[in-house]
C-alpha cells in the first residue's frame, strides 16, 4: 500500500465507542491510519497479516474492518468474502489502486461495503466508515424489527404497529378512554389507519363483545344518510318497502364510528347533535323514539376547526365530537414504524401468496426509511403486497418497490441479486471520484480511468441521461 497520505482532515461524527481493525502488510500505512482516525476519537487497531486479522475479529468485536486488497499472504477479496461469511454484521471498506475499477467491484462482489482509492483520504475515510456504521445499525435494526414482528402479541393494541413516540401517545389516550362511553374523535391524513384506532378502542373496551358498526359519510349519498343511521319505517319513501333499522340501533351496546364525517351534509348535523345529546333516535317516517346505546366516535381528515370557520360544520356539533381527540400522526413522523410495519405486512402478504419471502434488506429499508410516504400506511401496505407478489428472493430489495418510492430524488438503484449498489452507479460514483481528483481535467481522468477520452465522454453522458 502507497505510505502516501493526502491532506489529513478532520474525522466527521466521532463516536468514541466504534471499533475499527485495519489490516495492511505495510505496517508503517496501519500507524498512519490509527494515528489519523484515532487522533479525533476512533478506537483503531491493526494487524499486517489477513489471518491474525480474521483471528482478531473472532476474539473481539469490531464496527468497521478497513483492508488493502494487496495482501501478501491473503488476497483481500478473500478476507472480504470470510469475513462476509463469519461476520456479516461487520462493514468492511477496501482499499484500491487508484482506477482499478475491477478490484472494486470484485470486492464488493465477495462481500465488501463499500472501496476507498489511493492514495488515502482521512476525510474521505471517515464518510465512507459514517456511511458503514449507518448502514451496519440500519441492518441490526431490521433484524430486531422482524424479531420483534414474530413475536406473538407484540404488534400493539388490536394491530396498531409501532414503537415510535407519536404512536406510544395515541396507545396510552386509547388505554386511558376505552372503557368510557366518551365521544372521541380521531383525526389524521388519509391512509394513516383512523379506522384501526377505532376498532382498538371497542377491543379495548367493555363493548367488545358487542357489534362494531361503520359508516363512511362521503360513501352515502345525502338523501340516503339520514335513513342509514336512524333507520326508516315501511313506505317513510317510494323505495321503502319494508322497516329498517339504522345503524345506530344496529349498533347498540357496542361501537359505531361516523368515517369522515367532515363530508356529512350540513342538514343532517344538527339531526345527529340531538340524537348525540338525547340519546334517542327518530326512524324516518315513524312516530315512535328508540333508545341508542352506541359509542359515537368519529373520524375525519379534514382540519374541522376550518371547516367550522368556513361554515361547512357546526361548531356545536364539532365540540360534541370532540370531547377527546386523539390525533393520528403520518407515516413520516413515525421513524423506524415504518421498517416494523413494513416487516408486518411482508409476513402477512408471504403467508397468503405462499412465498418464502422472510424481511427486507438494509439498502430496501433505507430507501423506505427516506421516502415520504404521501399515502401512509395504506401506500406502504401497498408497496410491500407488490414487493412480495414480484420478489424473487427471500429478502425485498430495492428493485422489488414501486418506482416512484425506489427513484425518488434520484436514489440509486441497488443490485437485486446482491443488494450491493449497482454496477453502473457504481461505476459513475467512481468516474466522479477520479474527476474531482483530475481538478475535472478530462484527458487526465481518462488516463488515470485506463479509458480513451472518447469512452469517458460516452460514459459521462450515460450517467447524465441515467436517473
Amino acid at each position: 500500500m502507497s505510505p502516501a497520505f493526502s491532506a489529513k482532515g478532520n474525522v466527521a461524527g466521532v463516536n468514541m465507542k466504534t471499533r475499527i481493525l485495519v489490516i495492511d502488510d505495510d505496517q508503517g500505512m496501519c500507524e498512519l491510519i490509527q494515528d489519523g482516525l484515532q487522533h479525533d476519537g476512533w478506537s483503531v487497531e491493526w494487524r499486517t497479516r489477513g489471518d491474525d486479522g480474521l483471528a482478531l475479529v473472532a476474539e473481539q468485536s469490531f464496527d468497521v474492518v478497513i483492508t488493502d486488497i494487496n495482501l501478501e499472504q491473503m488476497s483481500g477479496h478473500d478476507l472480504c468474502r470470510r469475513l462476509s461469511q463469519n461476520r456479516p454484521d461487520i462493514p468492511v471498506i477496501v482499499i484500491t489502486a487508484f482506477g482499478d475499477m475491477s478490484c472494486a467491484i470484485a470486492a464488493m462482489r465477495a462481500g465488501a461495503y463499500d472501496f476507498i482509492n489511493k492514495p488515502v483520504d482521512l476525510a474521505q475515510l471517515a464518510v465512507v466508515i459514517e456511511r458503514a456504521m449507518q448502514h451496519r445499525h440500519l441492518r441490526e435494526e431490521v433484524k430486531r424489527l422482524t424479531e420483534e414482528v414474530t413475536k406473538s402479541g407484540r404488534g400493539g393494541t388490536s394491530g396498531l404497529w409501532g414503537e415510535s413516540r407519536a404512536m406510544g401517545k395515541v396507545k396510552d389516550l386509547i388505554r386511558r378512554v376505552a372503557n368510557t362511553d366518551t365521544t372521541v374523535l380521531i383525526s389524521g391524513e388519509s391512509g394513516t389507519g383512523k379506522e384501526l384506532v377505532v376498532r382498538a378502542l371497542h377491543a379495548a373496551s367493555l363493548r367488545a363483545a358487542m357489534p362494531f358498526v361503520a359508516i363512511n359519510c362521503a360513501a352515502v349519498p345525502a338523501n340516503l344518510i339520514e335513513s342509514e343511521l336512524f333507520g326508516h319505517v315501511k313506505g317513510a319513501f317510494t323505495d321503502a318497502r319494508a322497516t329498517r333499522r339504522g345503524l345506530l340501533e344496529q349498533a347498540a351496546g357496542g361501537t359505531l364510528l361516523l368515517d369522515e364525517i367532515g363530508e356529512m351534509p350540513l342538514d343532517m348535523q344538527p339531526k345527529l347533535l340531538r340524537v348525540l345529546q338525547e340519546r334517542q333516535v327518530r326512524p324516518v317516517g315513524g312516530n315512535e323514539v328508540v333508545s341508542v346505546d352506541a359509542r359515537i366516535v368519529a373520524a375525519t381528515n379534514r382540519e374541522l376547526e376550518d371547516e367550522v370557520k368556513e361554515g361547512r360544520f357546526r361548531e356545536d356539533l364539532y365540540y360534541r365530537l370532540n370531547v377527546v381527540q386523539i390525533h393520528l400522526p403520518p407515516l413520516r413522523e413515525r421513524g423506524n414504524d415504518v421498517l416494523l410495519l413494513a416487516q408486518h405486512f411482508i409476513m402477512q402478504f408471504a403467508a397468503r401468496m405462499k412465498k418464502a419471502v422472510t424481511g427486507i434488506s438494509s439498502e430496501a429499508a433505507k430507501v423506505l426509511l427516506e421516502y415520504d410516504w404521501p399515502g401512509n400506511v395504506r401506500q406502504l401496505e401497498n408497496s410491500m403486497e407488490r414487493a412480495v407478489a414480484l420478489t424473487r428472493f427471500e429478502q425485498i430489495t430495492v428493485d422489488d418497490l414501486p418506482e416512484r418510492v425506489a427513484n425518488h430524488e434520484g436514489l440509486n438503484q441497488v443490485a437485486s441479486d446482491a443488494g450491493l449498489e449497482n454496477i453502473q452507479a457504481l461505476e459513475r460514483r467512481h468516474i466522479e471520484r477520479v474527476l474531482q481528483a483530475a481538478r475535472g481535467n478530462k484527458t487526465r481522468a481518462a488516463k488515470l480511468l485506463g479509458v480513451d477520452r472518447r469512452t469517458l465522454y460516452r460514459k459521462l453522458e450515460r450517467a447524465r441521461n441515467r436517473p
